[in-house]
């Protein structure tokens, strides 16, 4: 791609190339190598943390991988994105057991500093519970 991308527009192309379709292949372009990710379960610097993220990818789309997401709200100030972002799908493969083929609704929000069209410091927060009580894994447990 040539020119730089907005933040808003790398944070679609992260959502829409990436955790919709599994390509982890997508965070080499769109994230700084020396990245500084914070989200929990996803946490380090450089290497460690585009393999988290590249895991991540994989891990969303193997357990939903219909998913799809919309951009819901979204502010950018300088070079920092917030956004809030509805993933929807149908969760038909394996997640903490066998695929409950439930529907899954959640919600993520995250905020990102993206400096020449690469994320370079990343927060966030996925529902998790409401994926656990979608998927029938909380009932499991119980």
């Amino acid at each position: 791609m040539t020119g730089t991308q907005a933040p808003l527009e790398v944070m679609h192309r992260m959502f829409d190339e990436g955790f919709a379709t599994g390509d982890d292949a997508v965070v080499d372009e769109l994230c700084s190598p020396d990245l500084v990710e914070h989200q929990f379960g996803l946490a380090g610097v450089g290497a460690e943390a585009i393999a988290h993220v590249k895991a991540a990818i994989r891990d969303v789309h193997g357990a939903v991988p219909d998913m799809r997401f919309t951009v819901e709200d979204s502010v950018v100030v300088g070079d920092r994105v917030w956004v809030r972002v509805r993933g929807r799908g149908t969760n038909t493969g394996p997640f903490f057991g066998p695929p409950s083929g439930q529907p899954v609704d959640i919600t993520v929000f995250d905020q990102a500093r993206v400096v020449d069209g690469r994320i370079v410091e990343h927060w966030g927060v996925p529902d998790r519970f409401a994926l656990l009580a979608q998927t029938g894994v909380l009932a499991r447990v119980g």
